[in-house]
């Protein structure tokens, strides 16, 4: 089967959860079919980044859209009625270019993901189309509208609306419908929500192994994207509610916050206990050197694939109930959670003091991750969608 990809980033480098959830989707159906990528690309990705791709697609078209495209785009959508997050990446000249993409290479099937991309297949007649909604944004963007100053929030009420109108119109417009969690599927505002599949992320076990080797000289790591709102929240959640509690036991306590585009609010609260790294080579060398991985969520949505990670690399994990209700961890078994600062504090404080209890939540977590967590069922879920 000629499988199209439509996707609003080019899927490599991995350095957000949509682009590495793409990936792998794309690098497991290569299994299966012949796969052909389509990206909207605001990044002047390199070519070098391309070719990656190129080993997983038979054919990859990237659109370029300028800063100027986008203003362009977000005030177009505006007057369309279209949300913020569709606007930015509804371009004309770049829904000629697909429809000319797909005239090319006839596909059998297109898969979308995120509703970021449904105005490029709005109007194609192609009868089988999959779309990965991911998350339910309408509810990612209320949670989020909670922490904006008051001056912006109306622009995000108003983009709330449009969302949830979005997500019930385009219910119609895919054979398919695809969600990384139940909690997420509850929440979408459509009357048939239960036909939308549950289909999870998974982790590359091969390359987020644990090196017994690394020196452990990070007490506490929080990884991310650091330009995503619910992760610079809880960054400043950390720094300035939960790791106050936690100097007055352990004043030394080494802590890094990994990720690329901080903001400089962000940035300039490194100090001689936190690091602030922004971009890294390699995430996973955070990982083998923190003794604790925590994430402080207290808004967004769906399954936070640091937990996933930090899990697969043995690392014992602290996080919220908002985080674990995707991720469905034990608490106190597999997982530590806490409702408040105090009690997130005491969770750090009791992994490094106590070495039985550090060893045992990380082995019991990474036991769980690799029993629910993985890629290669993942594509066969996939497959029997699009398949039958």
């Amino acid at each position: 089967m000629r499988l199209l990809f439509l996707t609003s980033r080019v899927p490599y480098p991995i350095e957000k959860g949509d682009k590495l959830r793409v990936f792998n989707f794309i690098k497991e159906m290569s299994k299966y079919h012949e796969v052909y990528l389509f990206a909207i690309d605001e990044s002047n990705t390199s070519n070098e980044n391309i070719q990656v791709l190129k080993q997983y697609c038979k054919s990859v078209e990237i659109f370029p859209i300028s800063k100027f495209d986008i203003a362009c785009n977000i005030v177009t959508g505006i007057f369309k009625g279209l949300p913020l997050q569709v606007a930015f990446y509804t371009n004309k000249a770049g829904i000629k270019a697909f429809n000319n993409f797909c005239k090319d290479i006839h596909p059998d099937h297109i898969f979308c993901q995120l509703l970021r991309v449904t105005e490029y297949v709005k109007d194609i007649c192609y009868p089988n189309k999959t779309i990965d909604i991911q998350d339910t944004m309408s509810v990612n963007i209320a949670r989020s509208n909670k922490k904006r100053s008051f001056i912006v929030r109306p622009i995000f009420n108003l983009e709330e609306k449009r969302l949830k109108k979005y997500e019930y119109e385009l219910f119609n417009l895919y054979n398919n419908k695809i969600i990384i969690t139940e909690s997420d599927r509850i929440l979408y505002p459509h009357p048939r929500r239960n036909e939308i599949h549950i289909v999870p992320n998974g982790v590359d076990y091969e390359y987020f192994t644990h090196d017994t080797e690394v020196n452990k000289d990070i007490d506490l790591v929080f990884t991310g994207n650091m330009g995503y709102k619910p992760n610079i929240d809880a960054a400043f959640y950390l720094i300035e509610k939960i790791l106050p509690i936690v100097y007055n036991v352990i004043p030394d306590i080494k802590v890094a916050i990994v990720g690329t585009n901080p903001p400089k609010s962000l940035v300039n609260k490194a100090n001689k206990n936190i690091e602030v790294t922004g971009w890294v080579k390699s995430v996973k060398d955070y990982y083998s050197r923190a003794k604790v991985f925590i994430a402080p969520m207290r808004i967004g949505t769906g399954l936070q694939n640091k937990l996933l990670e930090a899990m697969a690399m043995n690392l014992p994990c602290i996080t919220t109930p908002l985080a674990n209700n995707s991720l469905k961890a034990t608490d106190k078994t597999e997982i530590l959670i806490g409702n408040d600062e105090v009690q997130l504090a005491d969770s750090i404080i009791n992994l490094l003091k106590d070495k039985i209890l550090n060893d045992t939540i990380a082995k019991n977590g990474n036991l769980f991750v690799r029993s629910t967590y993985n890629w290669q069922t993942v594509g066969e879920q996939i497959n029997r969608i699009i398949t039958t």
